[in-house]
C-alpha cells in the first residue's frame, strides 16, 4: 500500500508523456498541412498539378531545429499520406525520421521546409522496408516546379520520388539524394495508441486519426483523385 502513491505518480507522469509527444504529432501533422497549402496556393511556383495527380503519395518534413548527427549530419521528422489503395482518398499518416547529410537541411543557415511526392508504387512500397536510403533503395531528383510538368525529361517523370525544398520563401526542387528515411515508431504509437508498422499504416486500410484531417484535406483540394493502383497482395 505504500508503494500505491508512487505508481500512480509513475502512471499520471507516462500519461502526462504520451500526450505530451501526441500533441507532437498533431503539430506535425498541422504544420504540413499548412505546407502544402501555402507551396501551391501559386500554382507557377508550386509541385506542377499533373505531376500531382499522378503521385500516390505526399510526404512532409516540417522545419525544425536541427540535430547534428556528427560533422556534416542533420536530422528530420516528417509525415508521409498515401491514396488508399494507390487511387483513393487520402488516407492515414506515417510518422517518419530522415537522417543522412546535412546538404539541404540549413541552407544558408535558414529554417528549411521539405517536400516528398512519391510517384508510383514501387516507390511507396521501399520507403516501409525498414531504412530506405533514398538514391540508392529508392530513385530521386529534384522535382519541376510551376502549373504543368511538360517538358521535364522521361527520366525524371519516370523517377519513384520527386523532392523539394523550400526556403525563405522560395521553393525549388531540390535532391536529397543519401539521405535515410526509417520509422518514426514512438510518433506513429503515440498517434495510434499502439504498434503499428508503416505498411500497415499506408497499405492496411488502417483508419485514419483526426489530426490528419487538415493534411488530407489539403491534398484533396490540389488534387481529389489520381495516382495508380497498389498491387494487391
Amino acid at each position: 500500500m505504500k508503494r500505491l502513491p508512487d505508481i500512480l505518480i509513475l502512471i499520471l507522469v507516462c500519461g502526462t508523456l504520451r500526450a505530451a509527444e501526441g500533441a507532437k504529432g498533431a503539430e506535425r501533422l498541422k504544420k504540413s498541412a499548412e505546407i502544402i497549402e501555402q507551396v501551391m496556393q501559386t500554382p507557377e511556383k508550386g509541385i506542377p498539378k499533373d505531376l500531382l495527380n499522378k503521385a500516390v503519395c505526399v510526404g512532409v518534413i516540417p522545419s525544425e531545429k536541427k540535430l547534428a548527427l556528427g560533422i556534416g549530419g542533420s536530422y528530420g521528422r516528417g509525415c508521409l499520406v498515401c491514396r488508399r489503395g494507390g487511387t483513393g482518398a487520402w488516407g492515414a499518416p506515417w510518422m517518419f525520421l530522415i537522417t543522412g547529410p546535412s546538404l539541404g537541411f540549413q541552407i544558408g543557415g535558414q529554417a528549411t521546409d521539405f517536400v516528398l511526392v512519391v510517384m508510383n508504387s514501387n516507390g511507396a512500397q521501399k520507403l516501409v522496408e525498414g531504412k530506405t536510403k533514398l538514391g540508392a533503395d529508392a530513385s530521386v531528383a529534384g522535382g519541376p516546379v510551376g502549373r504543368t510538368a511538360e517538358g521535364s525529361t522521361g527520366v525524371l517523370l519516370q523517377t519513384e520520388i520527386l523532392t523539394y525544398s523550400r526556403s525563405r520563401g522560395l521553393f525549388a526542387g531540390i535532391s536529397l539524394e543519401g539521405q535515410v528515411i526509417k520509422d518514426d515508431s514512438g510518433a506513429n504509437q503515440n498517434l495510434y495508441g499502439k504498434k503499428i508498422t508503416a505498411k500497415d499504416i499506408l497499405f492496411g486500410g488502417t483508419g485514419a486519426p483526426g489530426a490528419v484531417a487538415p493534411l488530407d484535406a489539403a491534398l484533396a483540394k490540389y488534387s481529389p483523385r489520381g495516382g495508380q493502383p497498389f498491387p494487391k497482395k
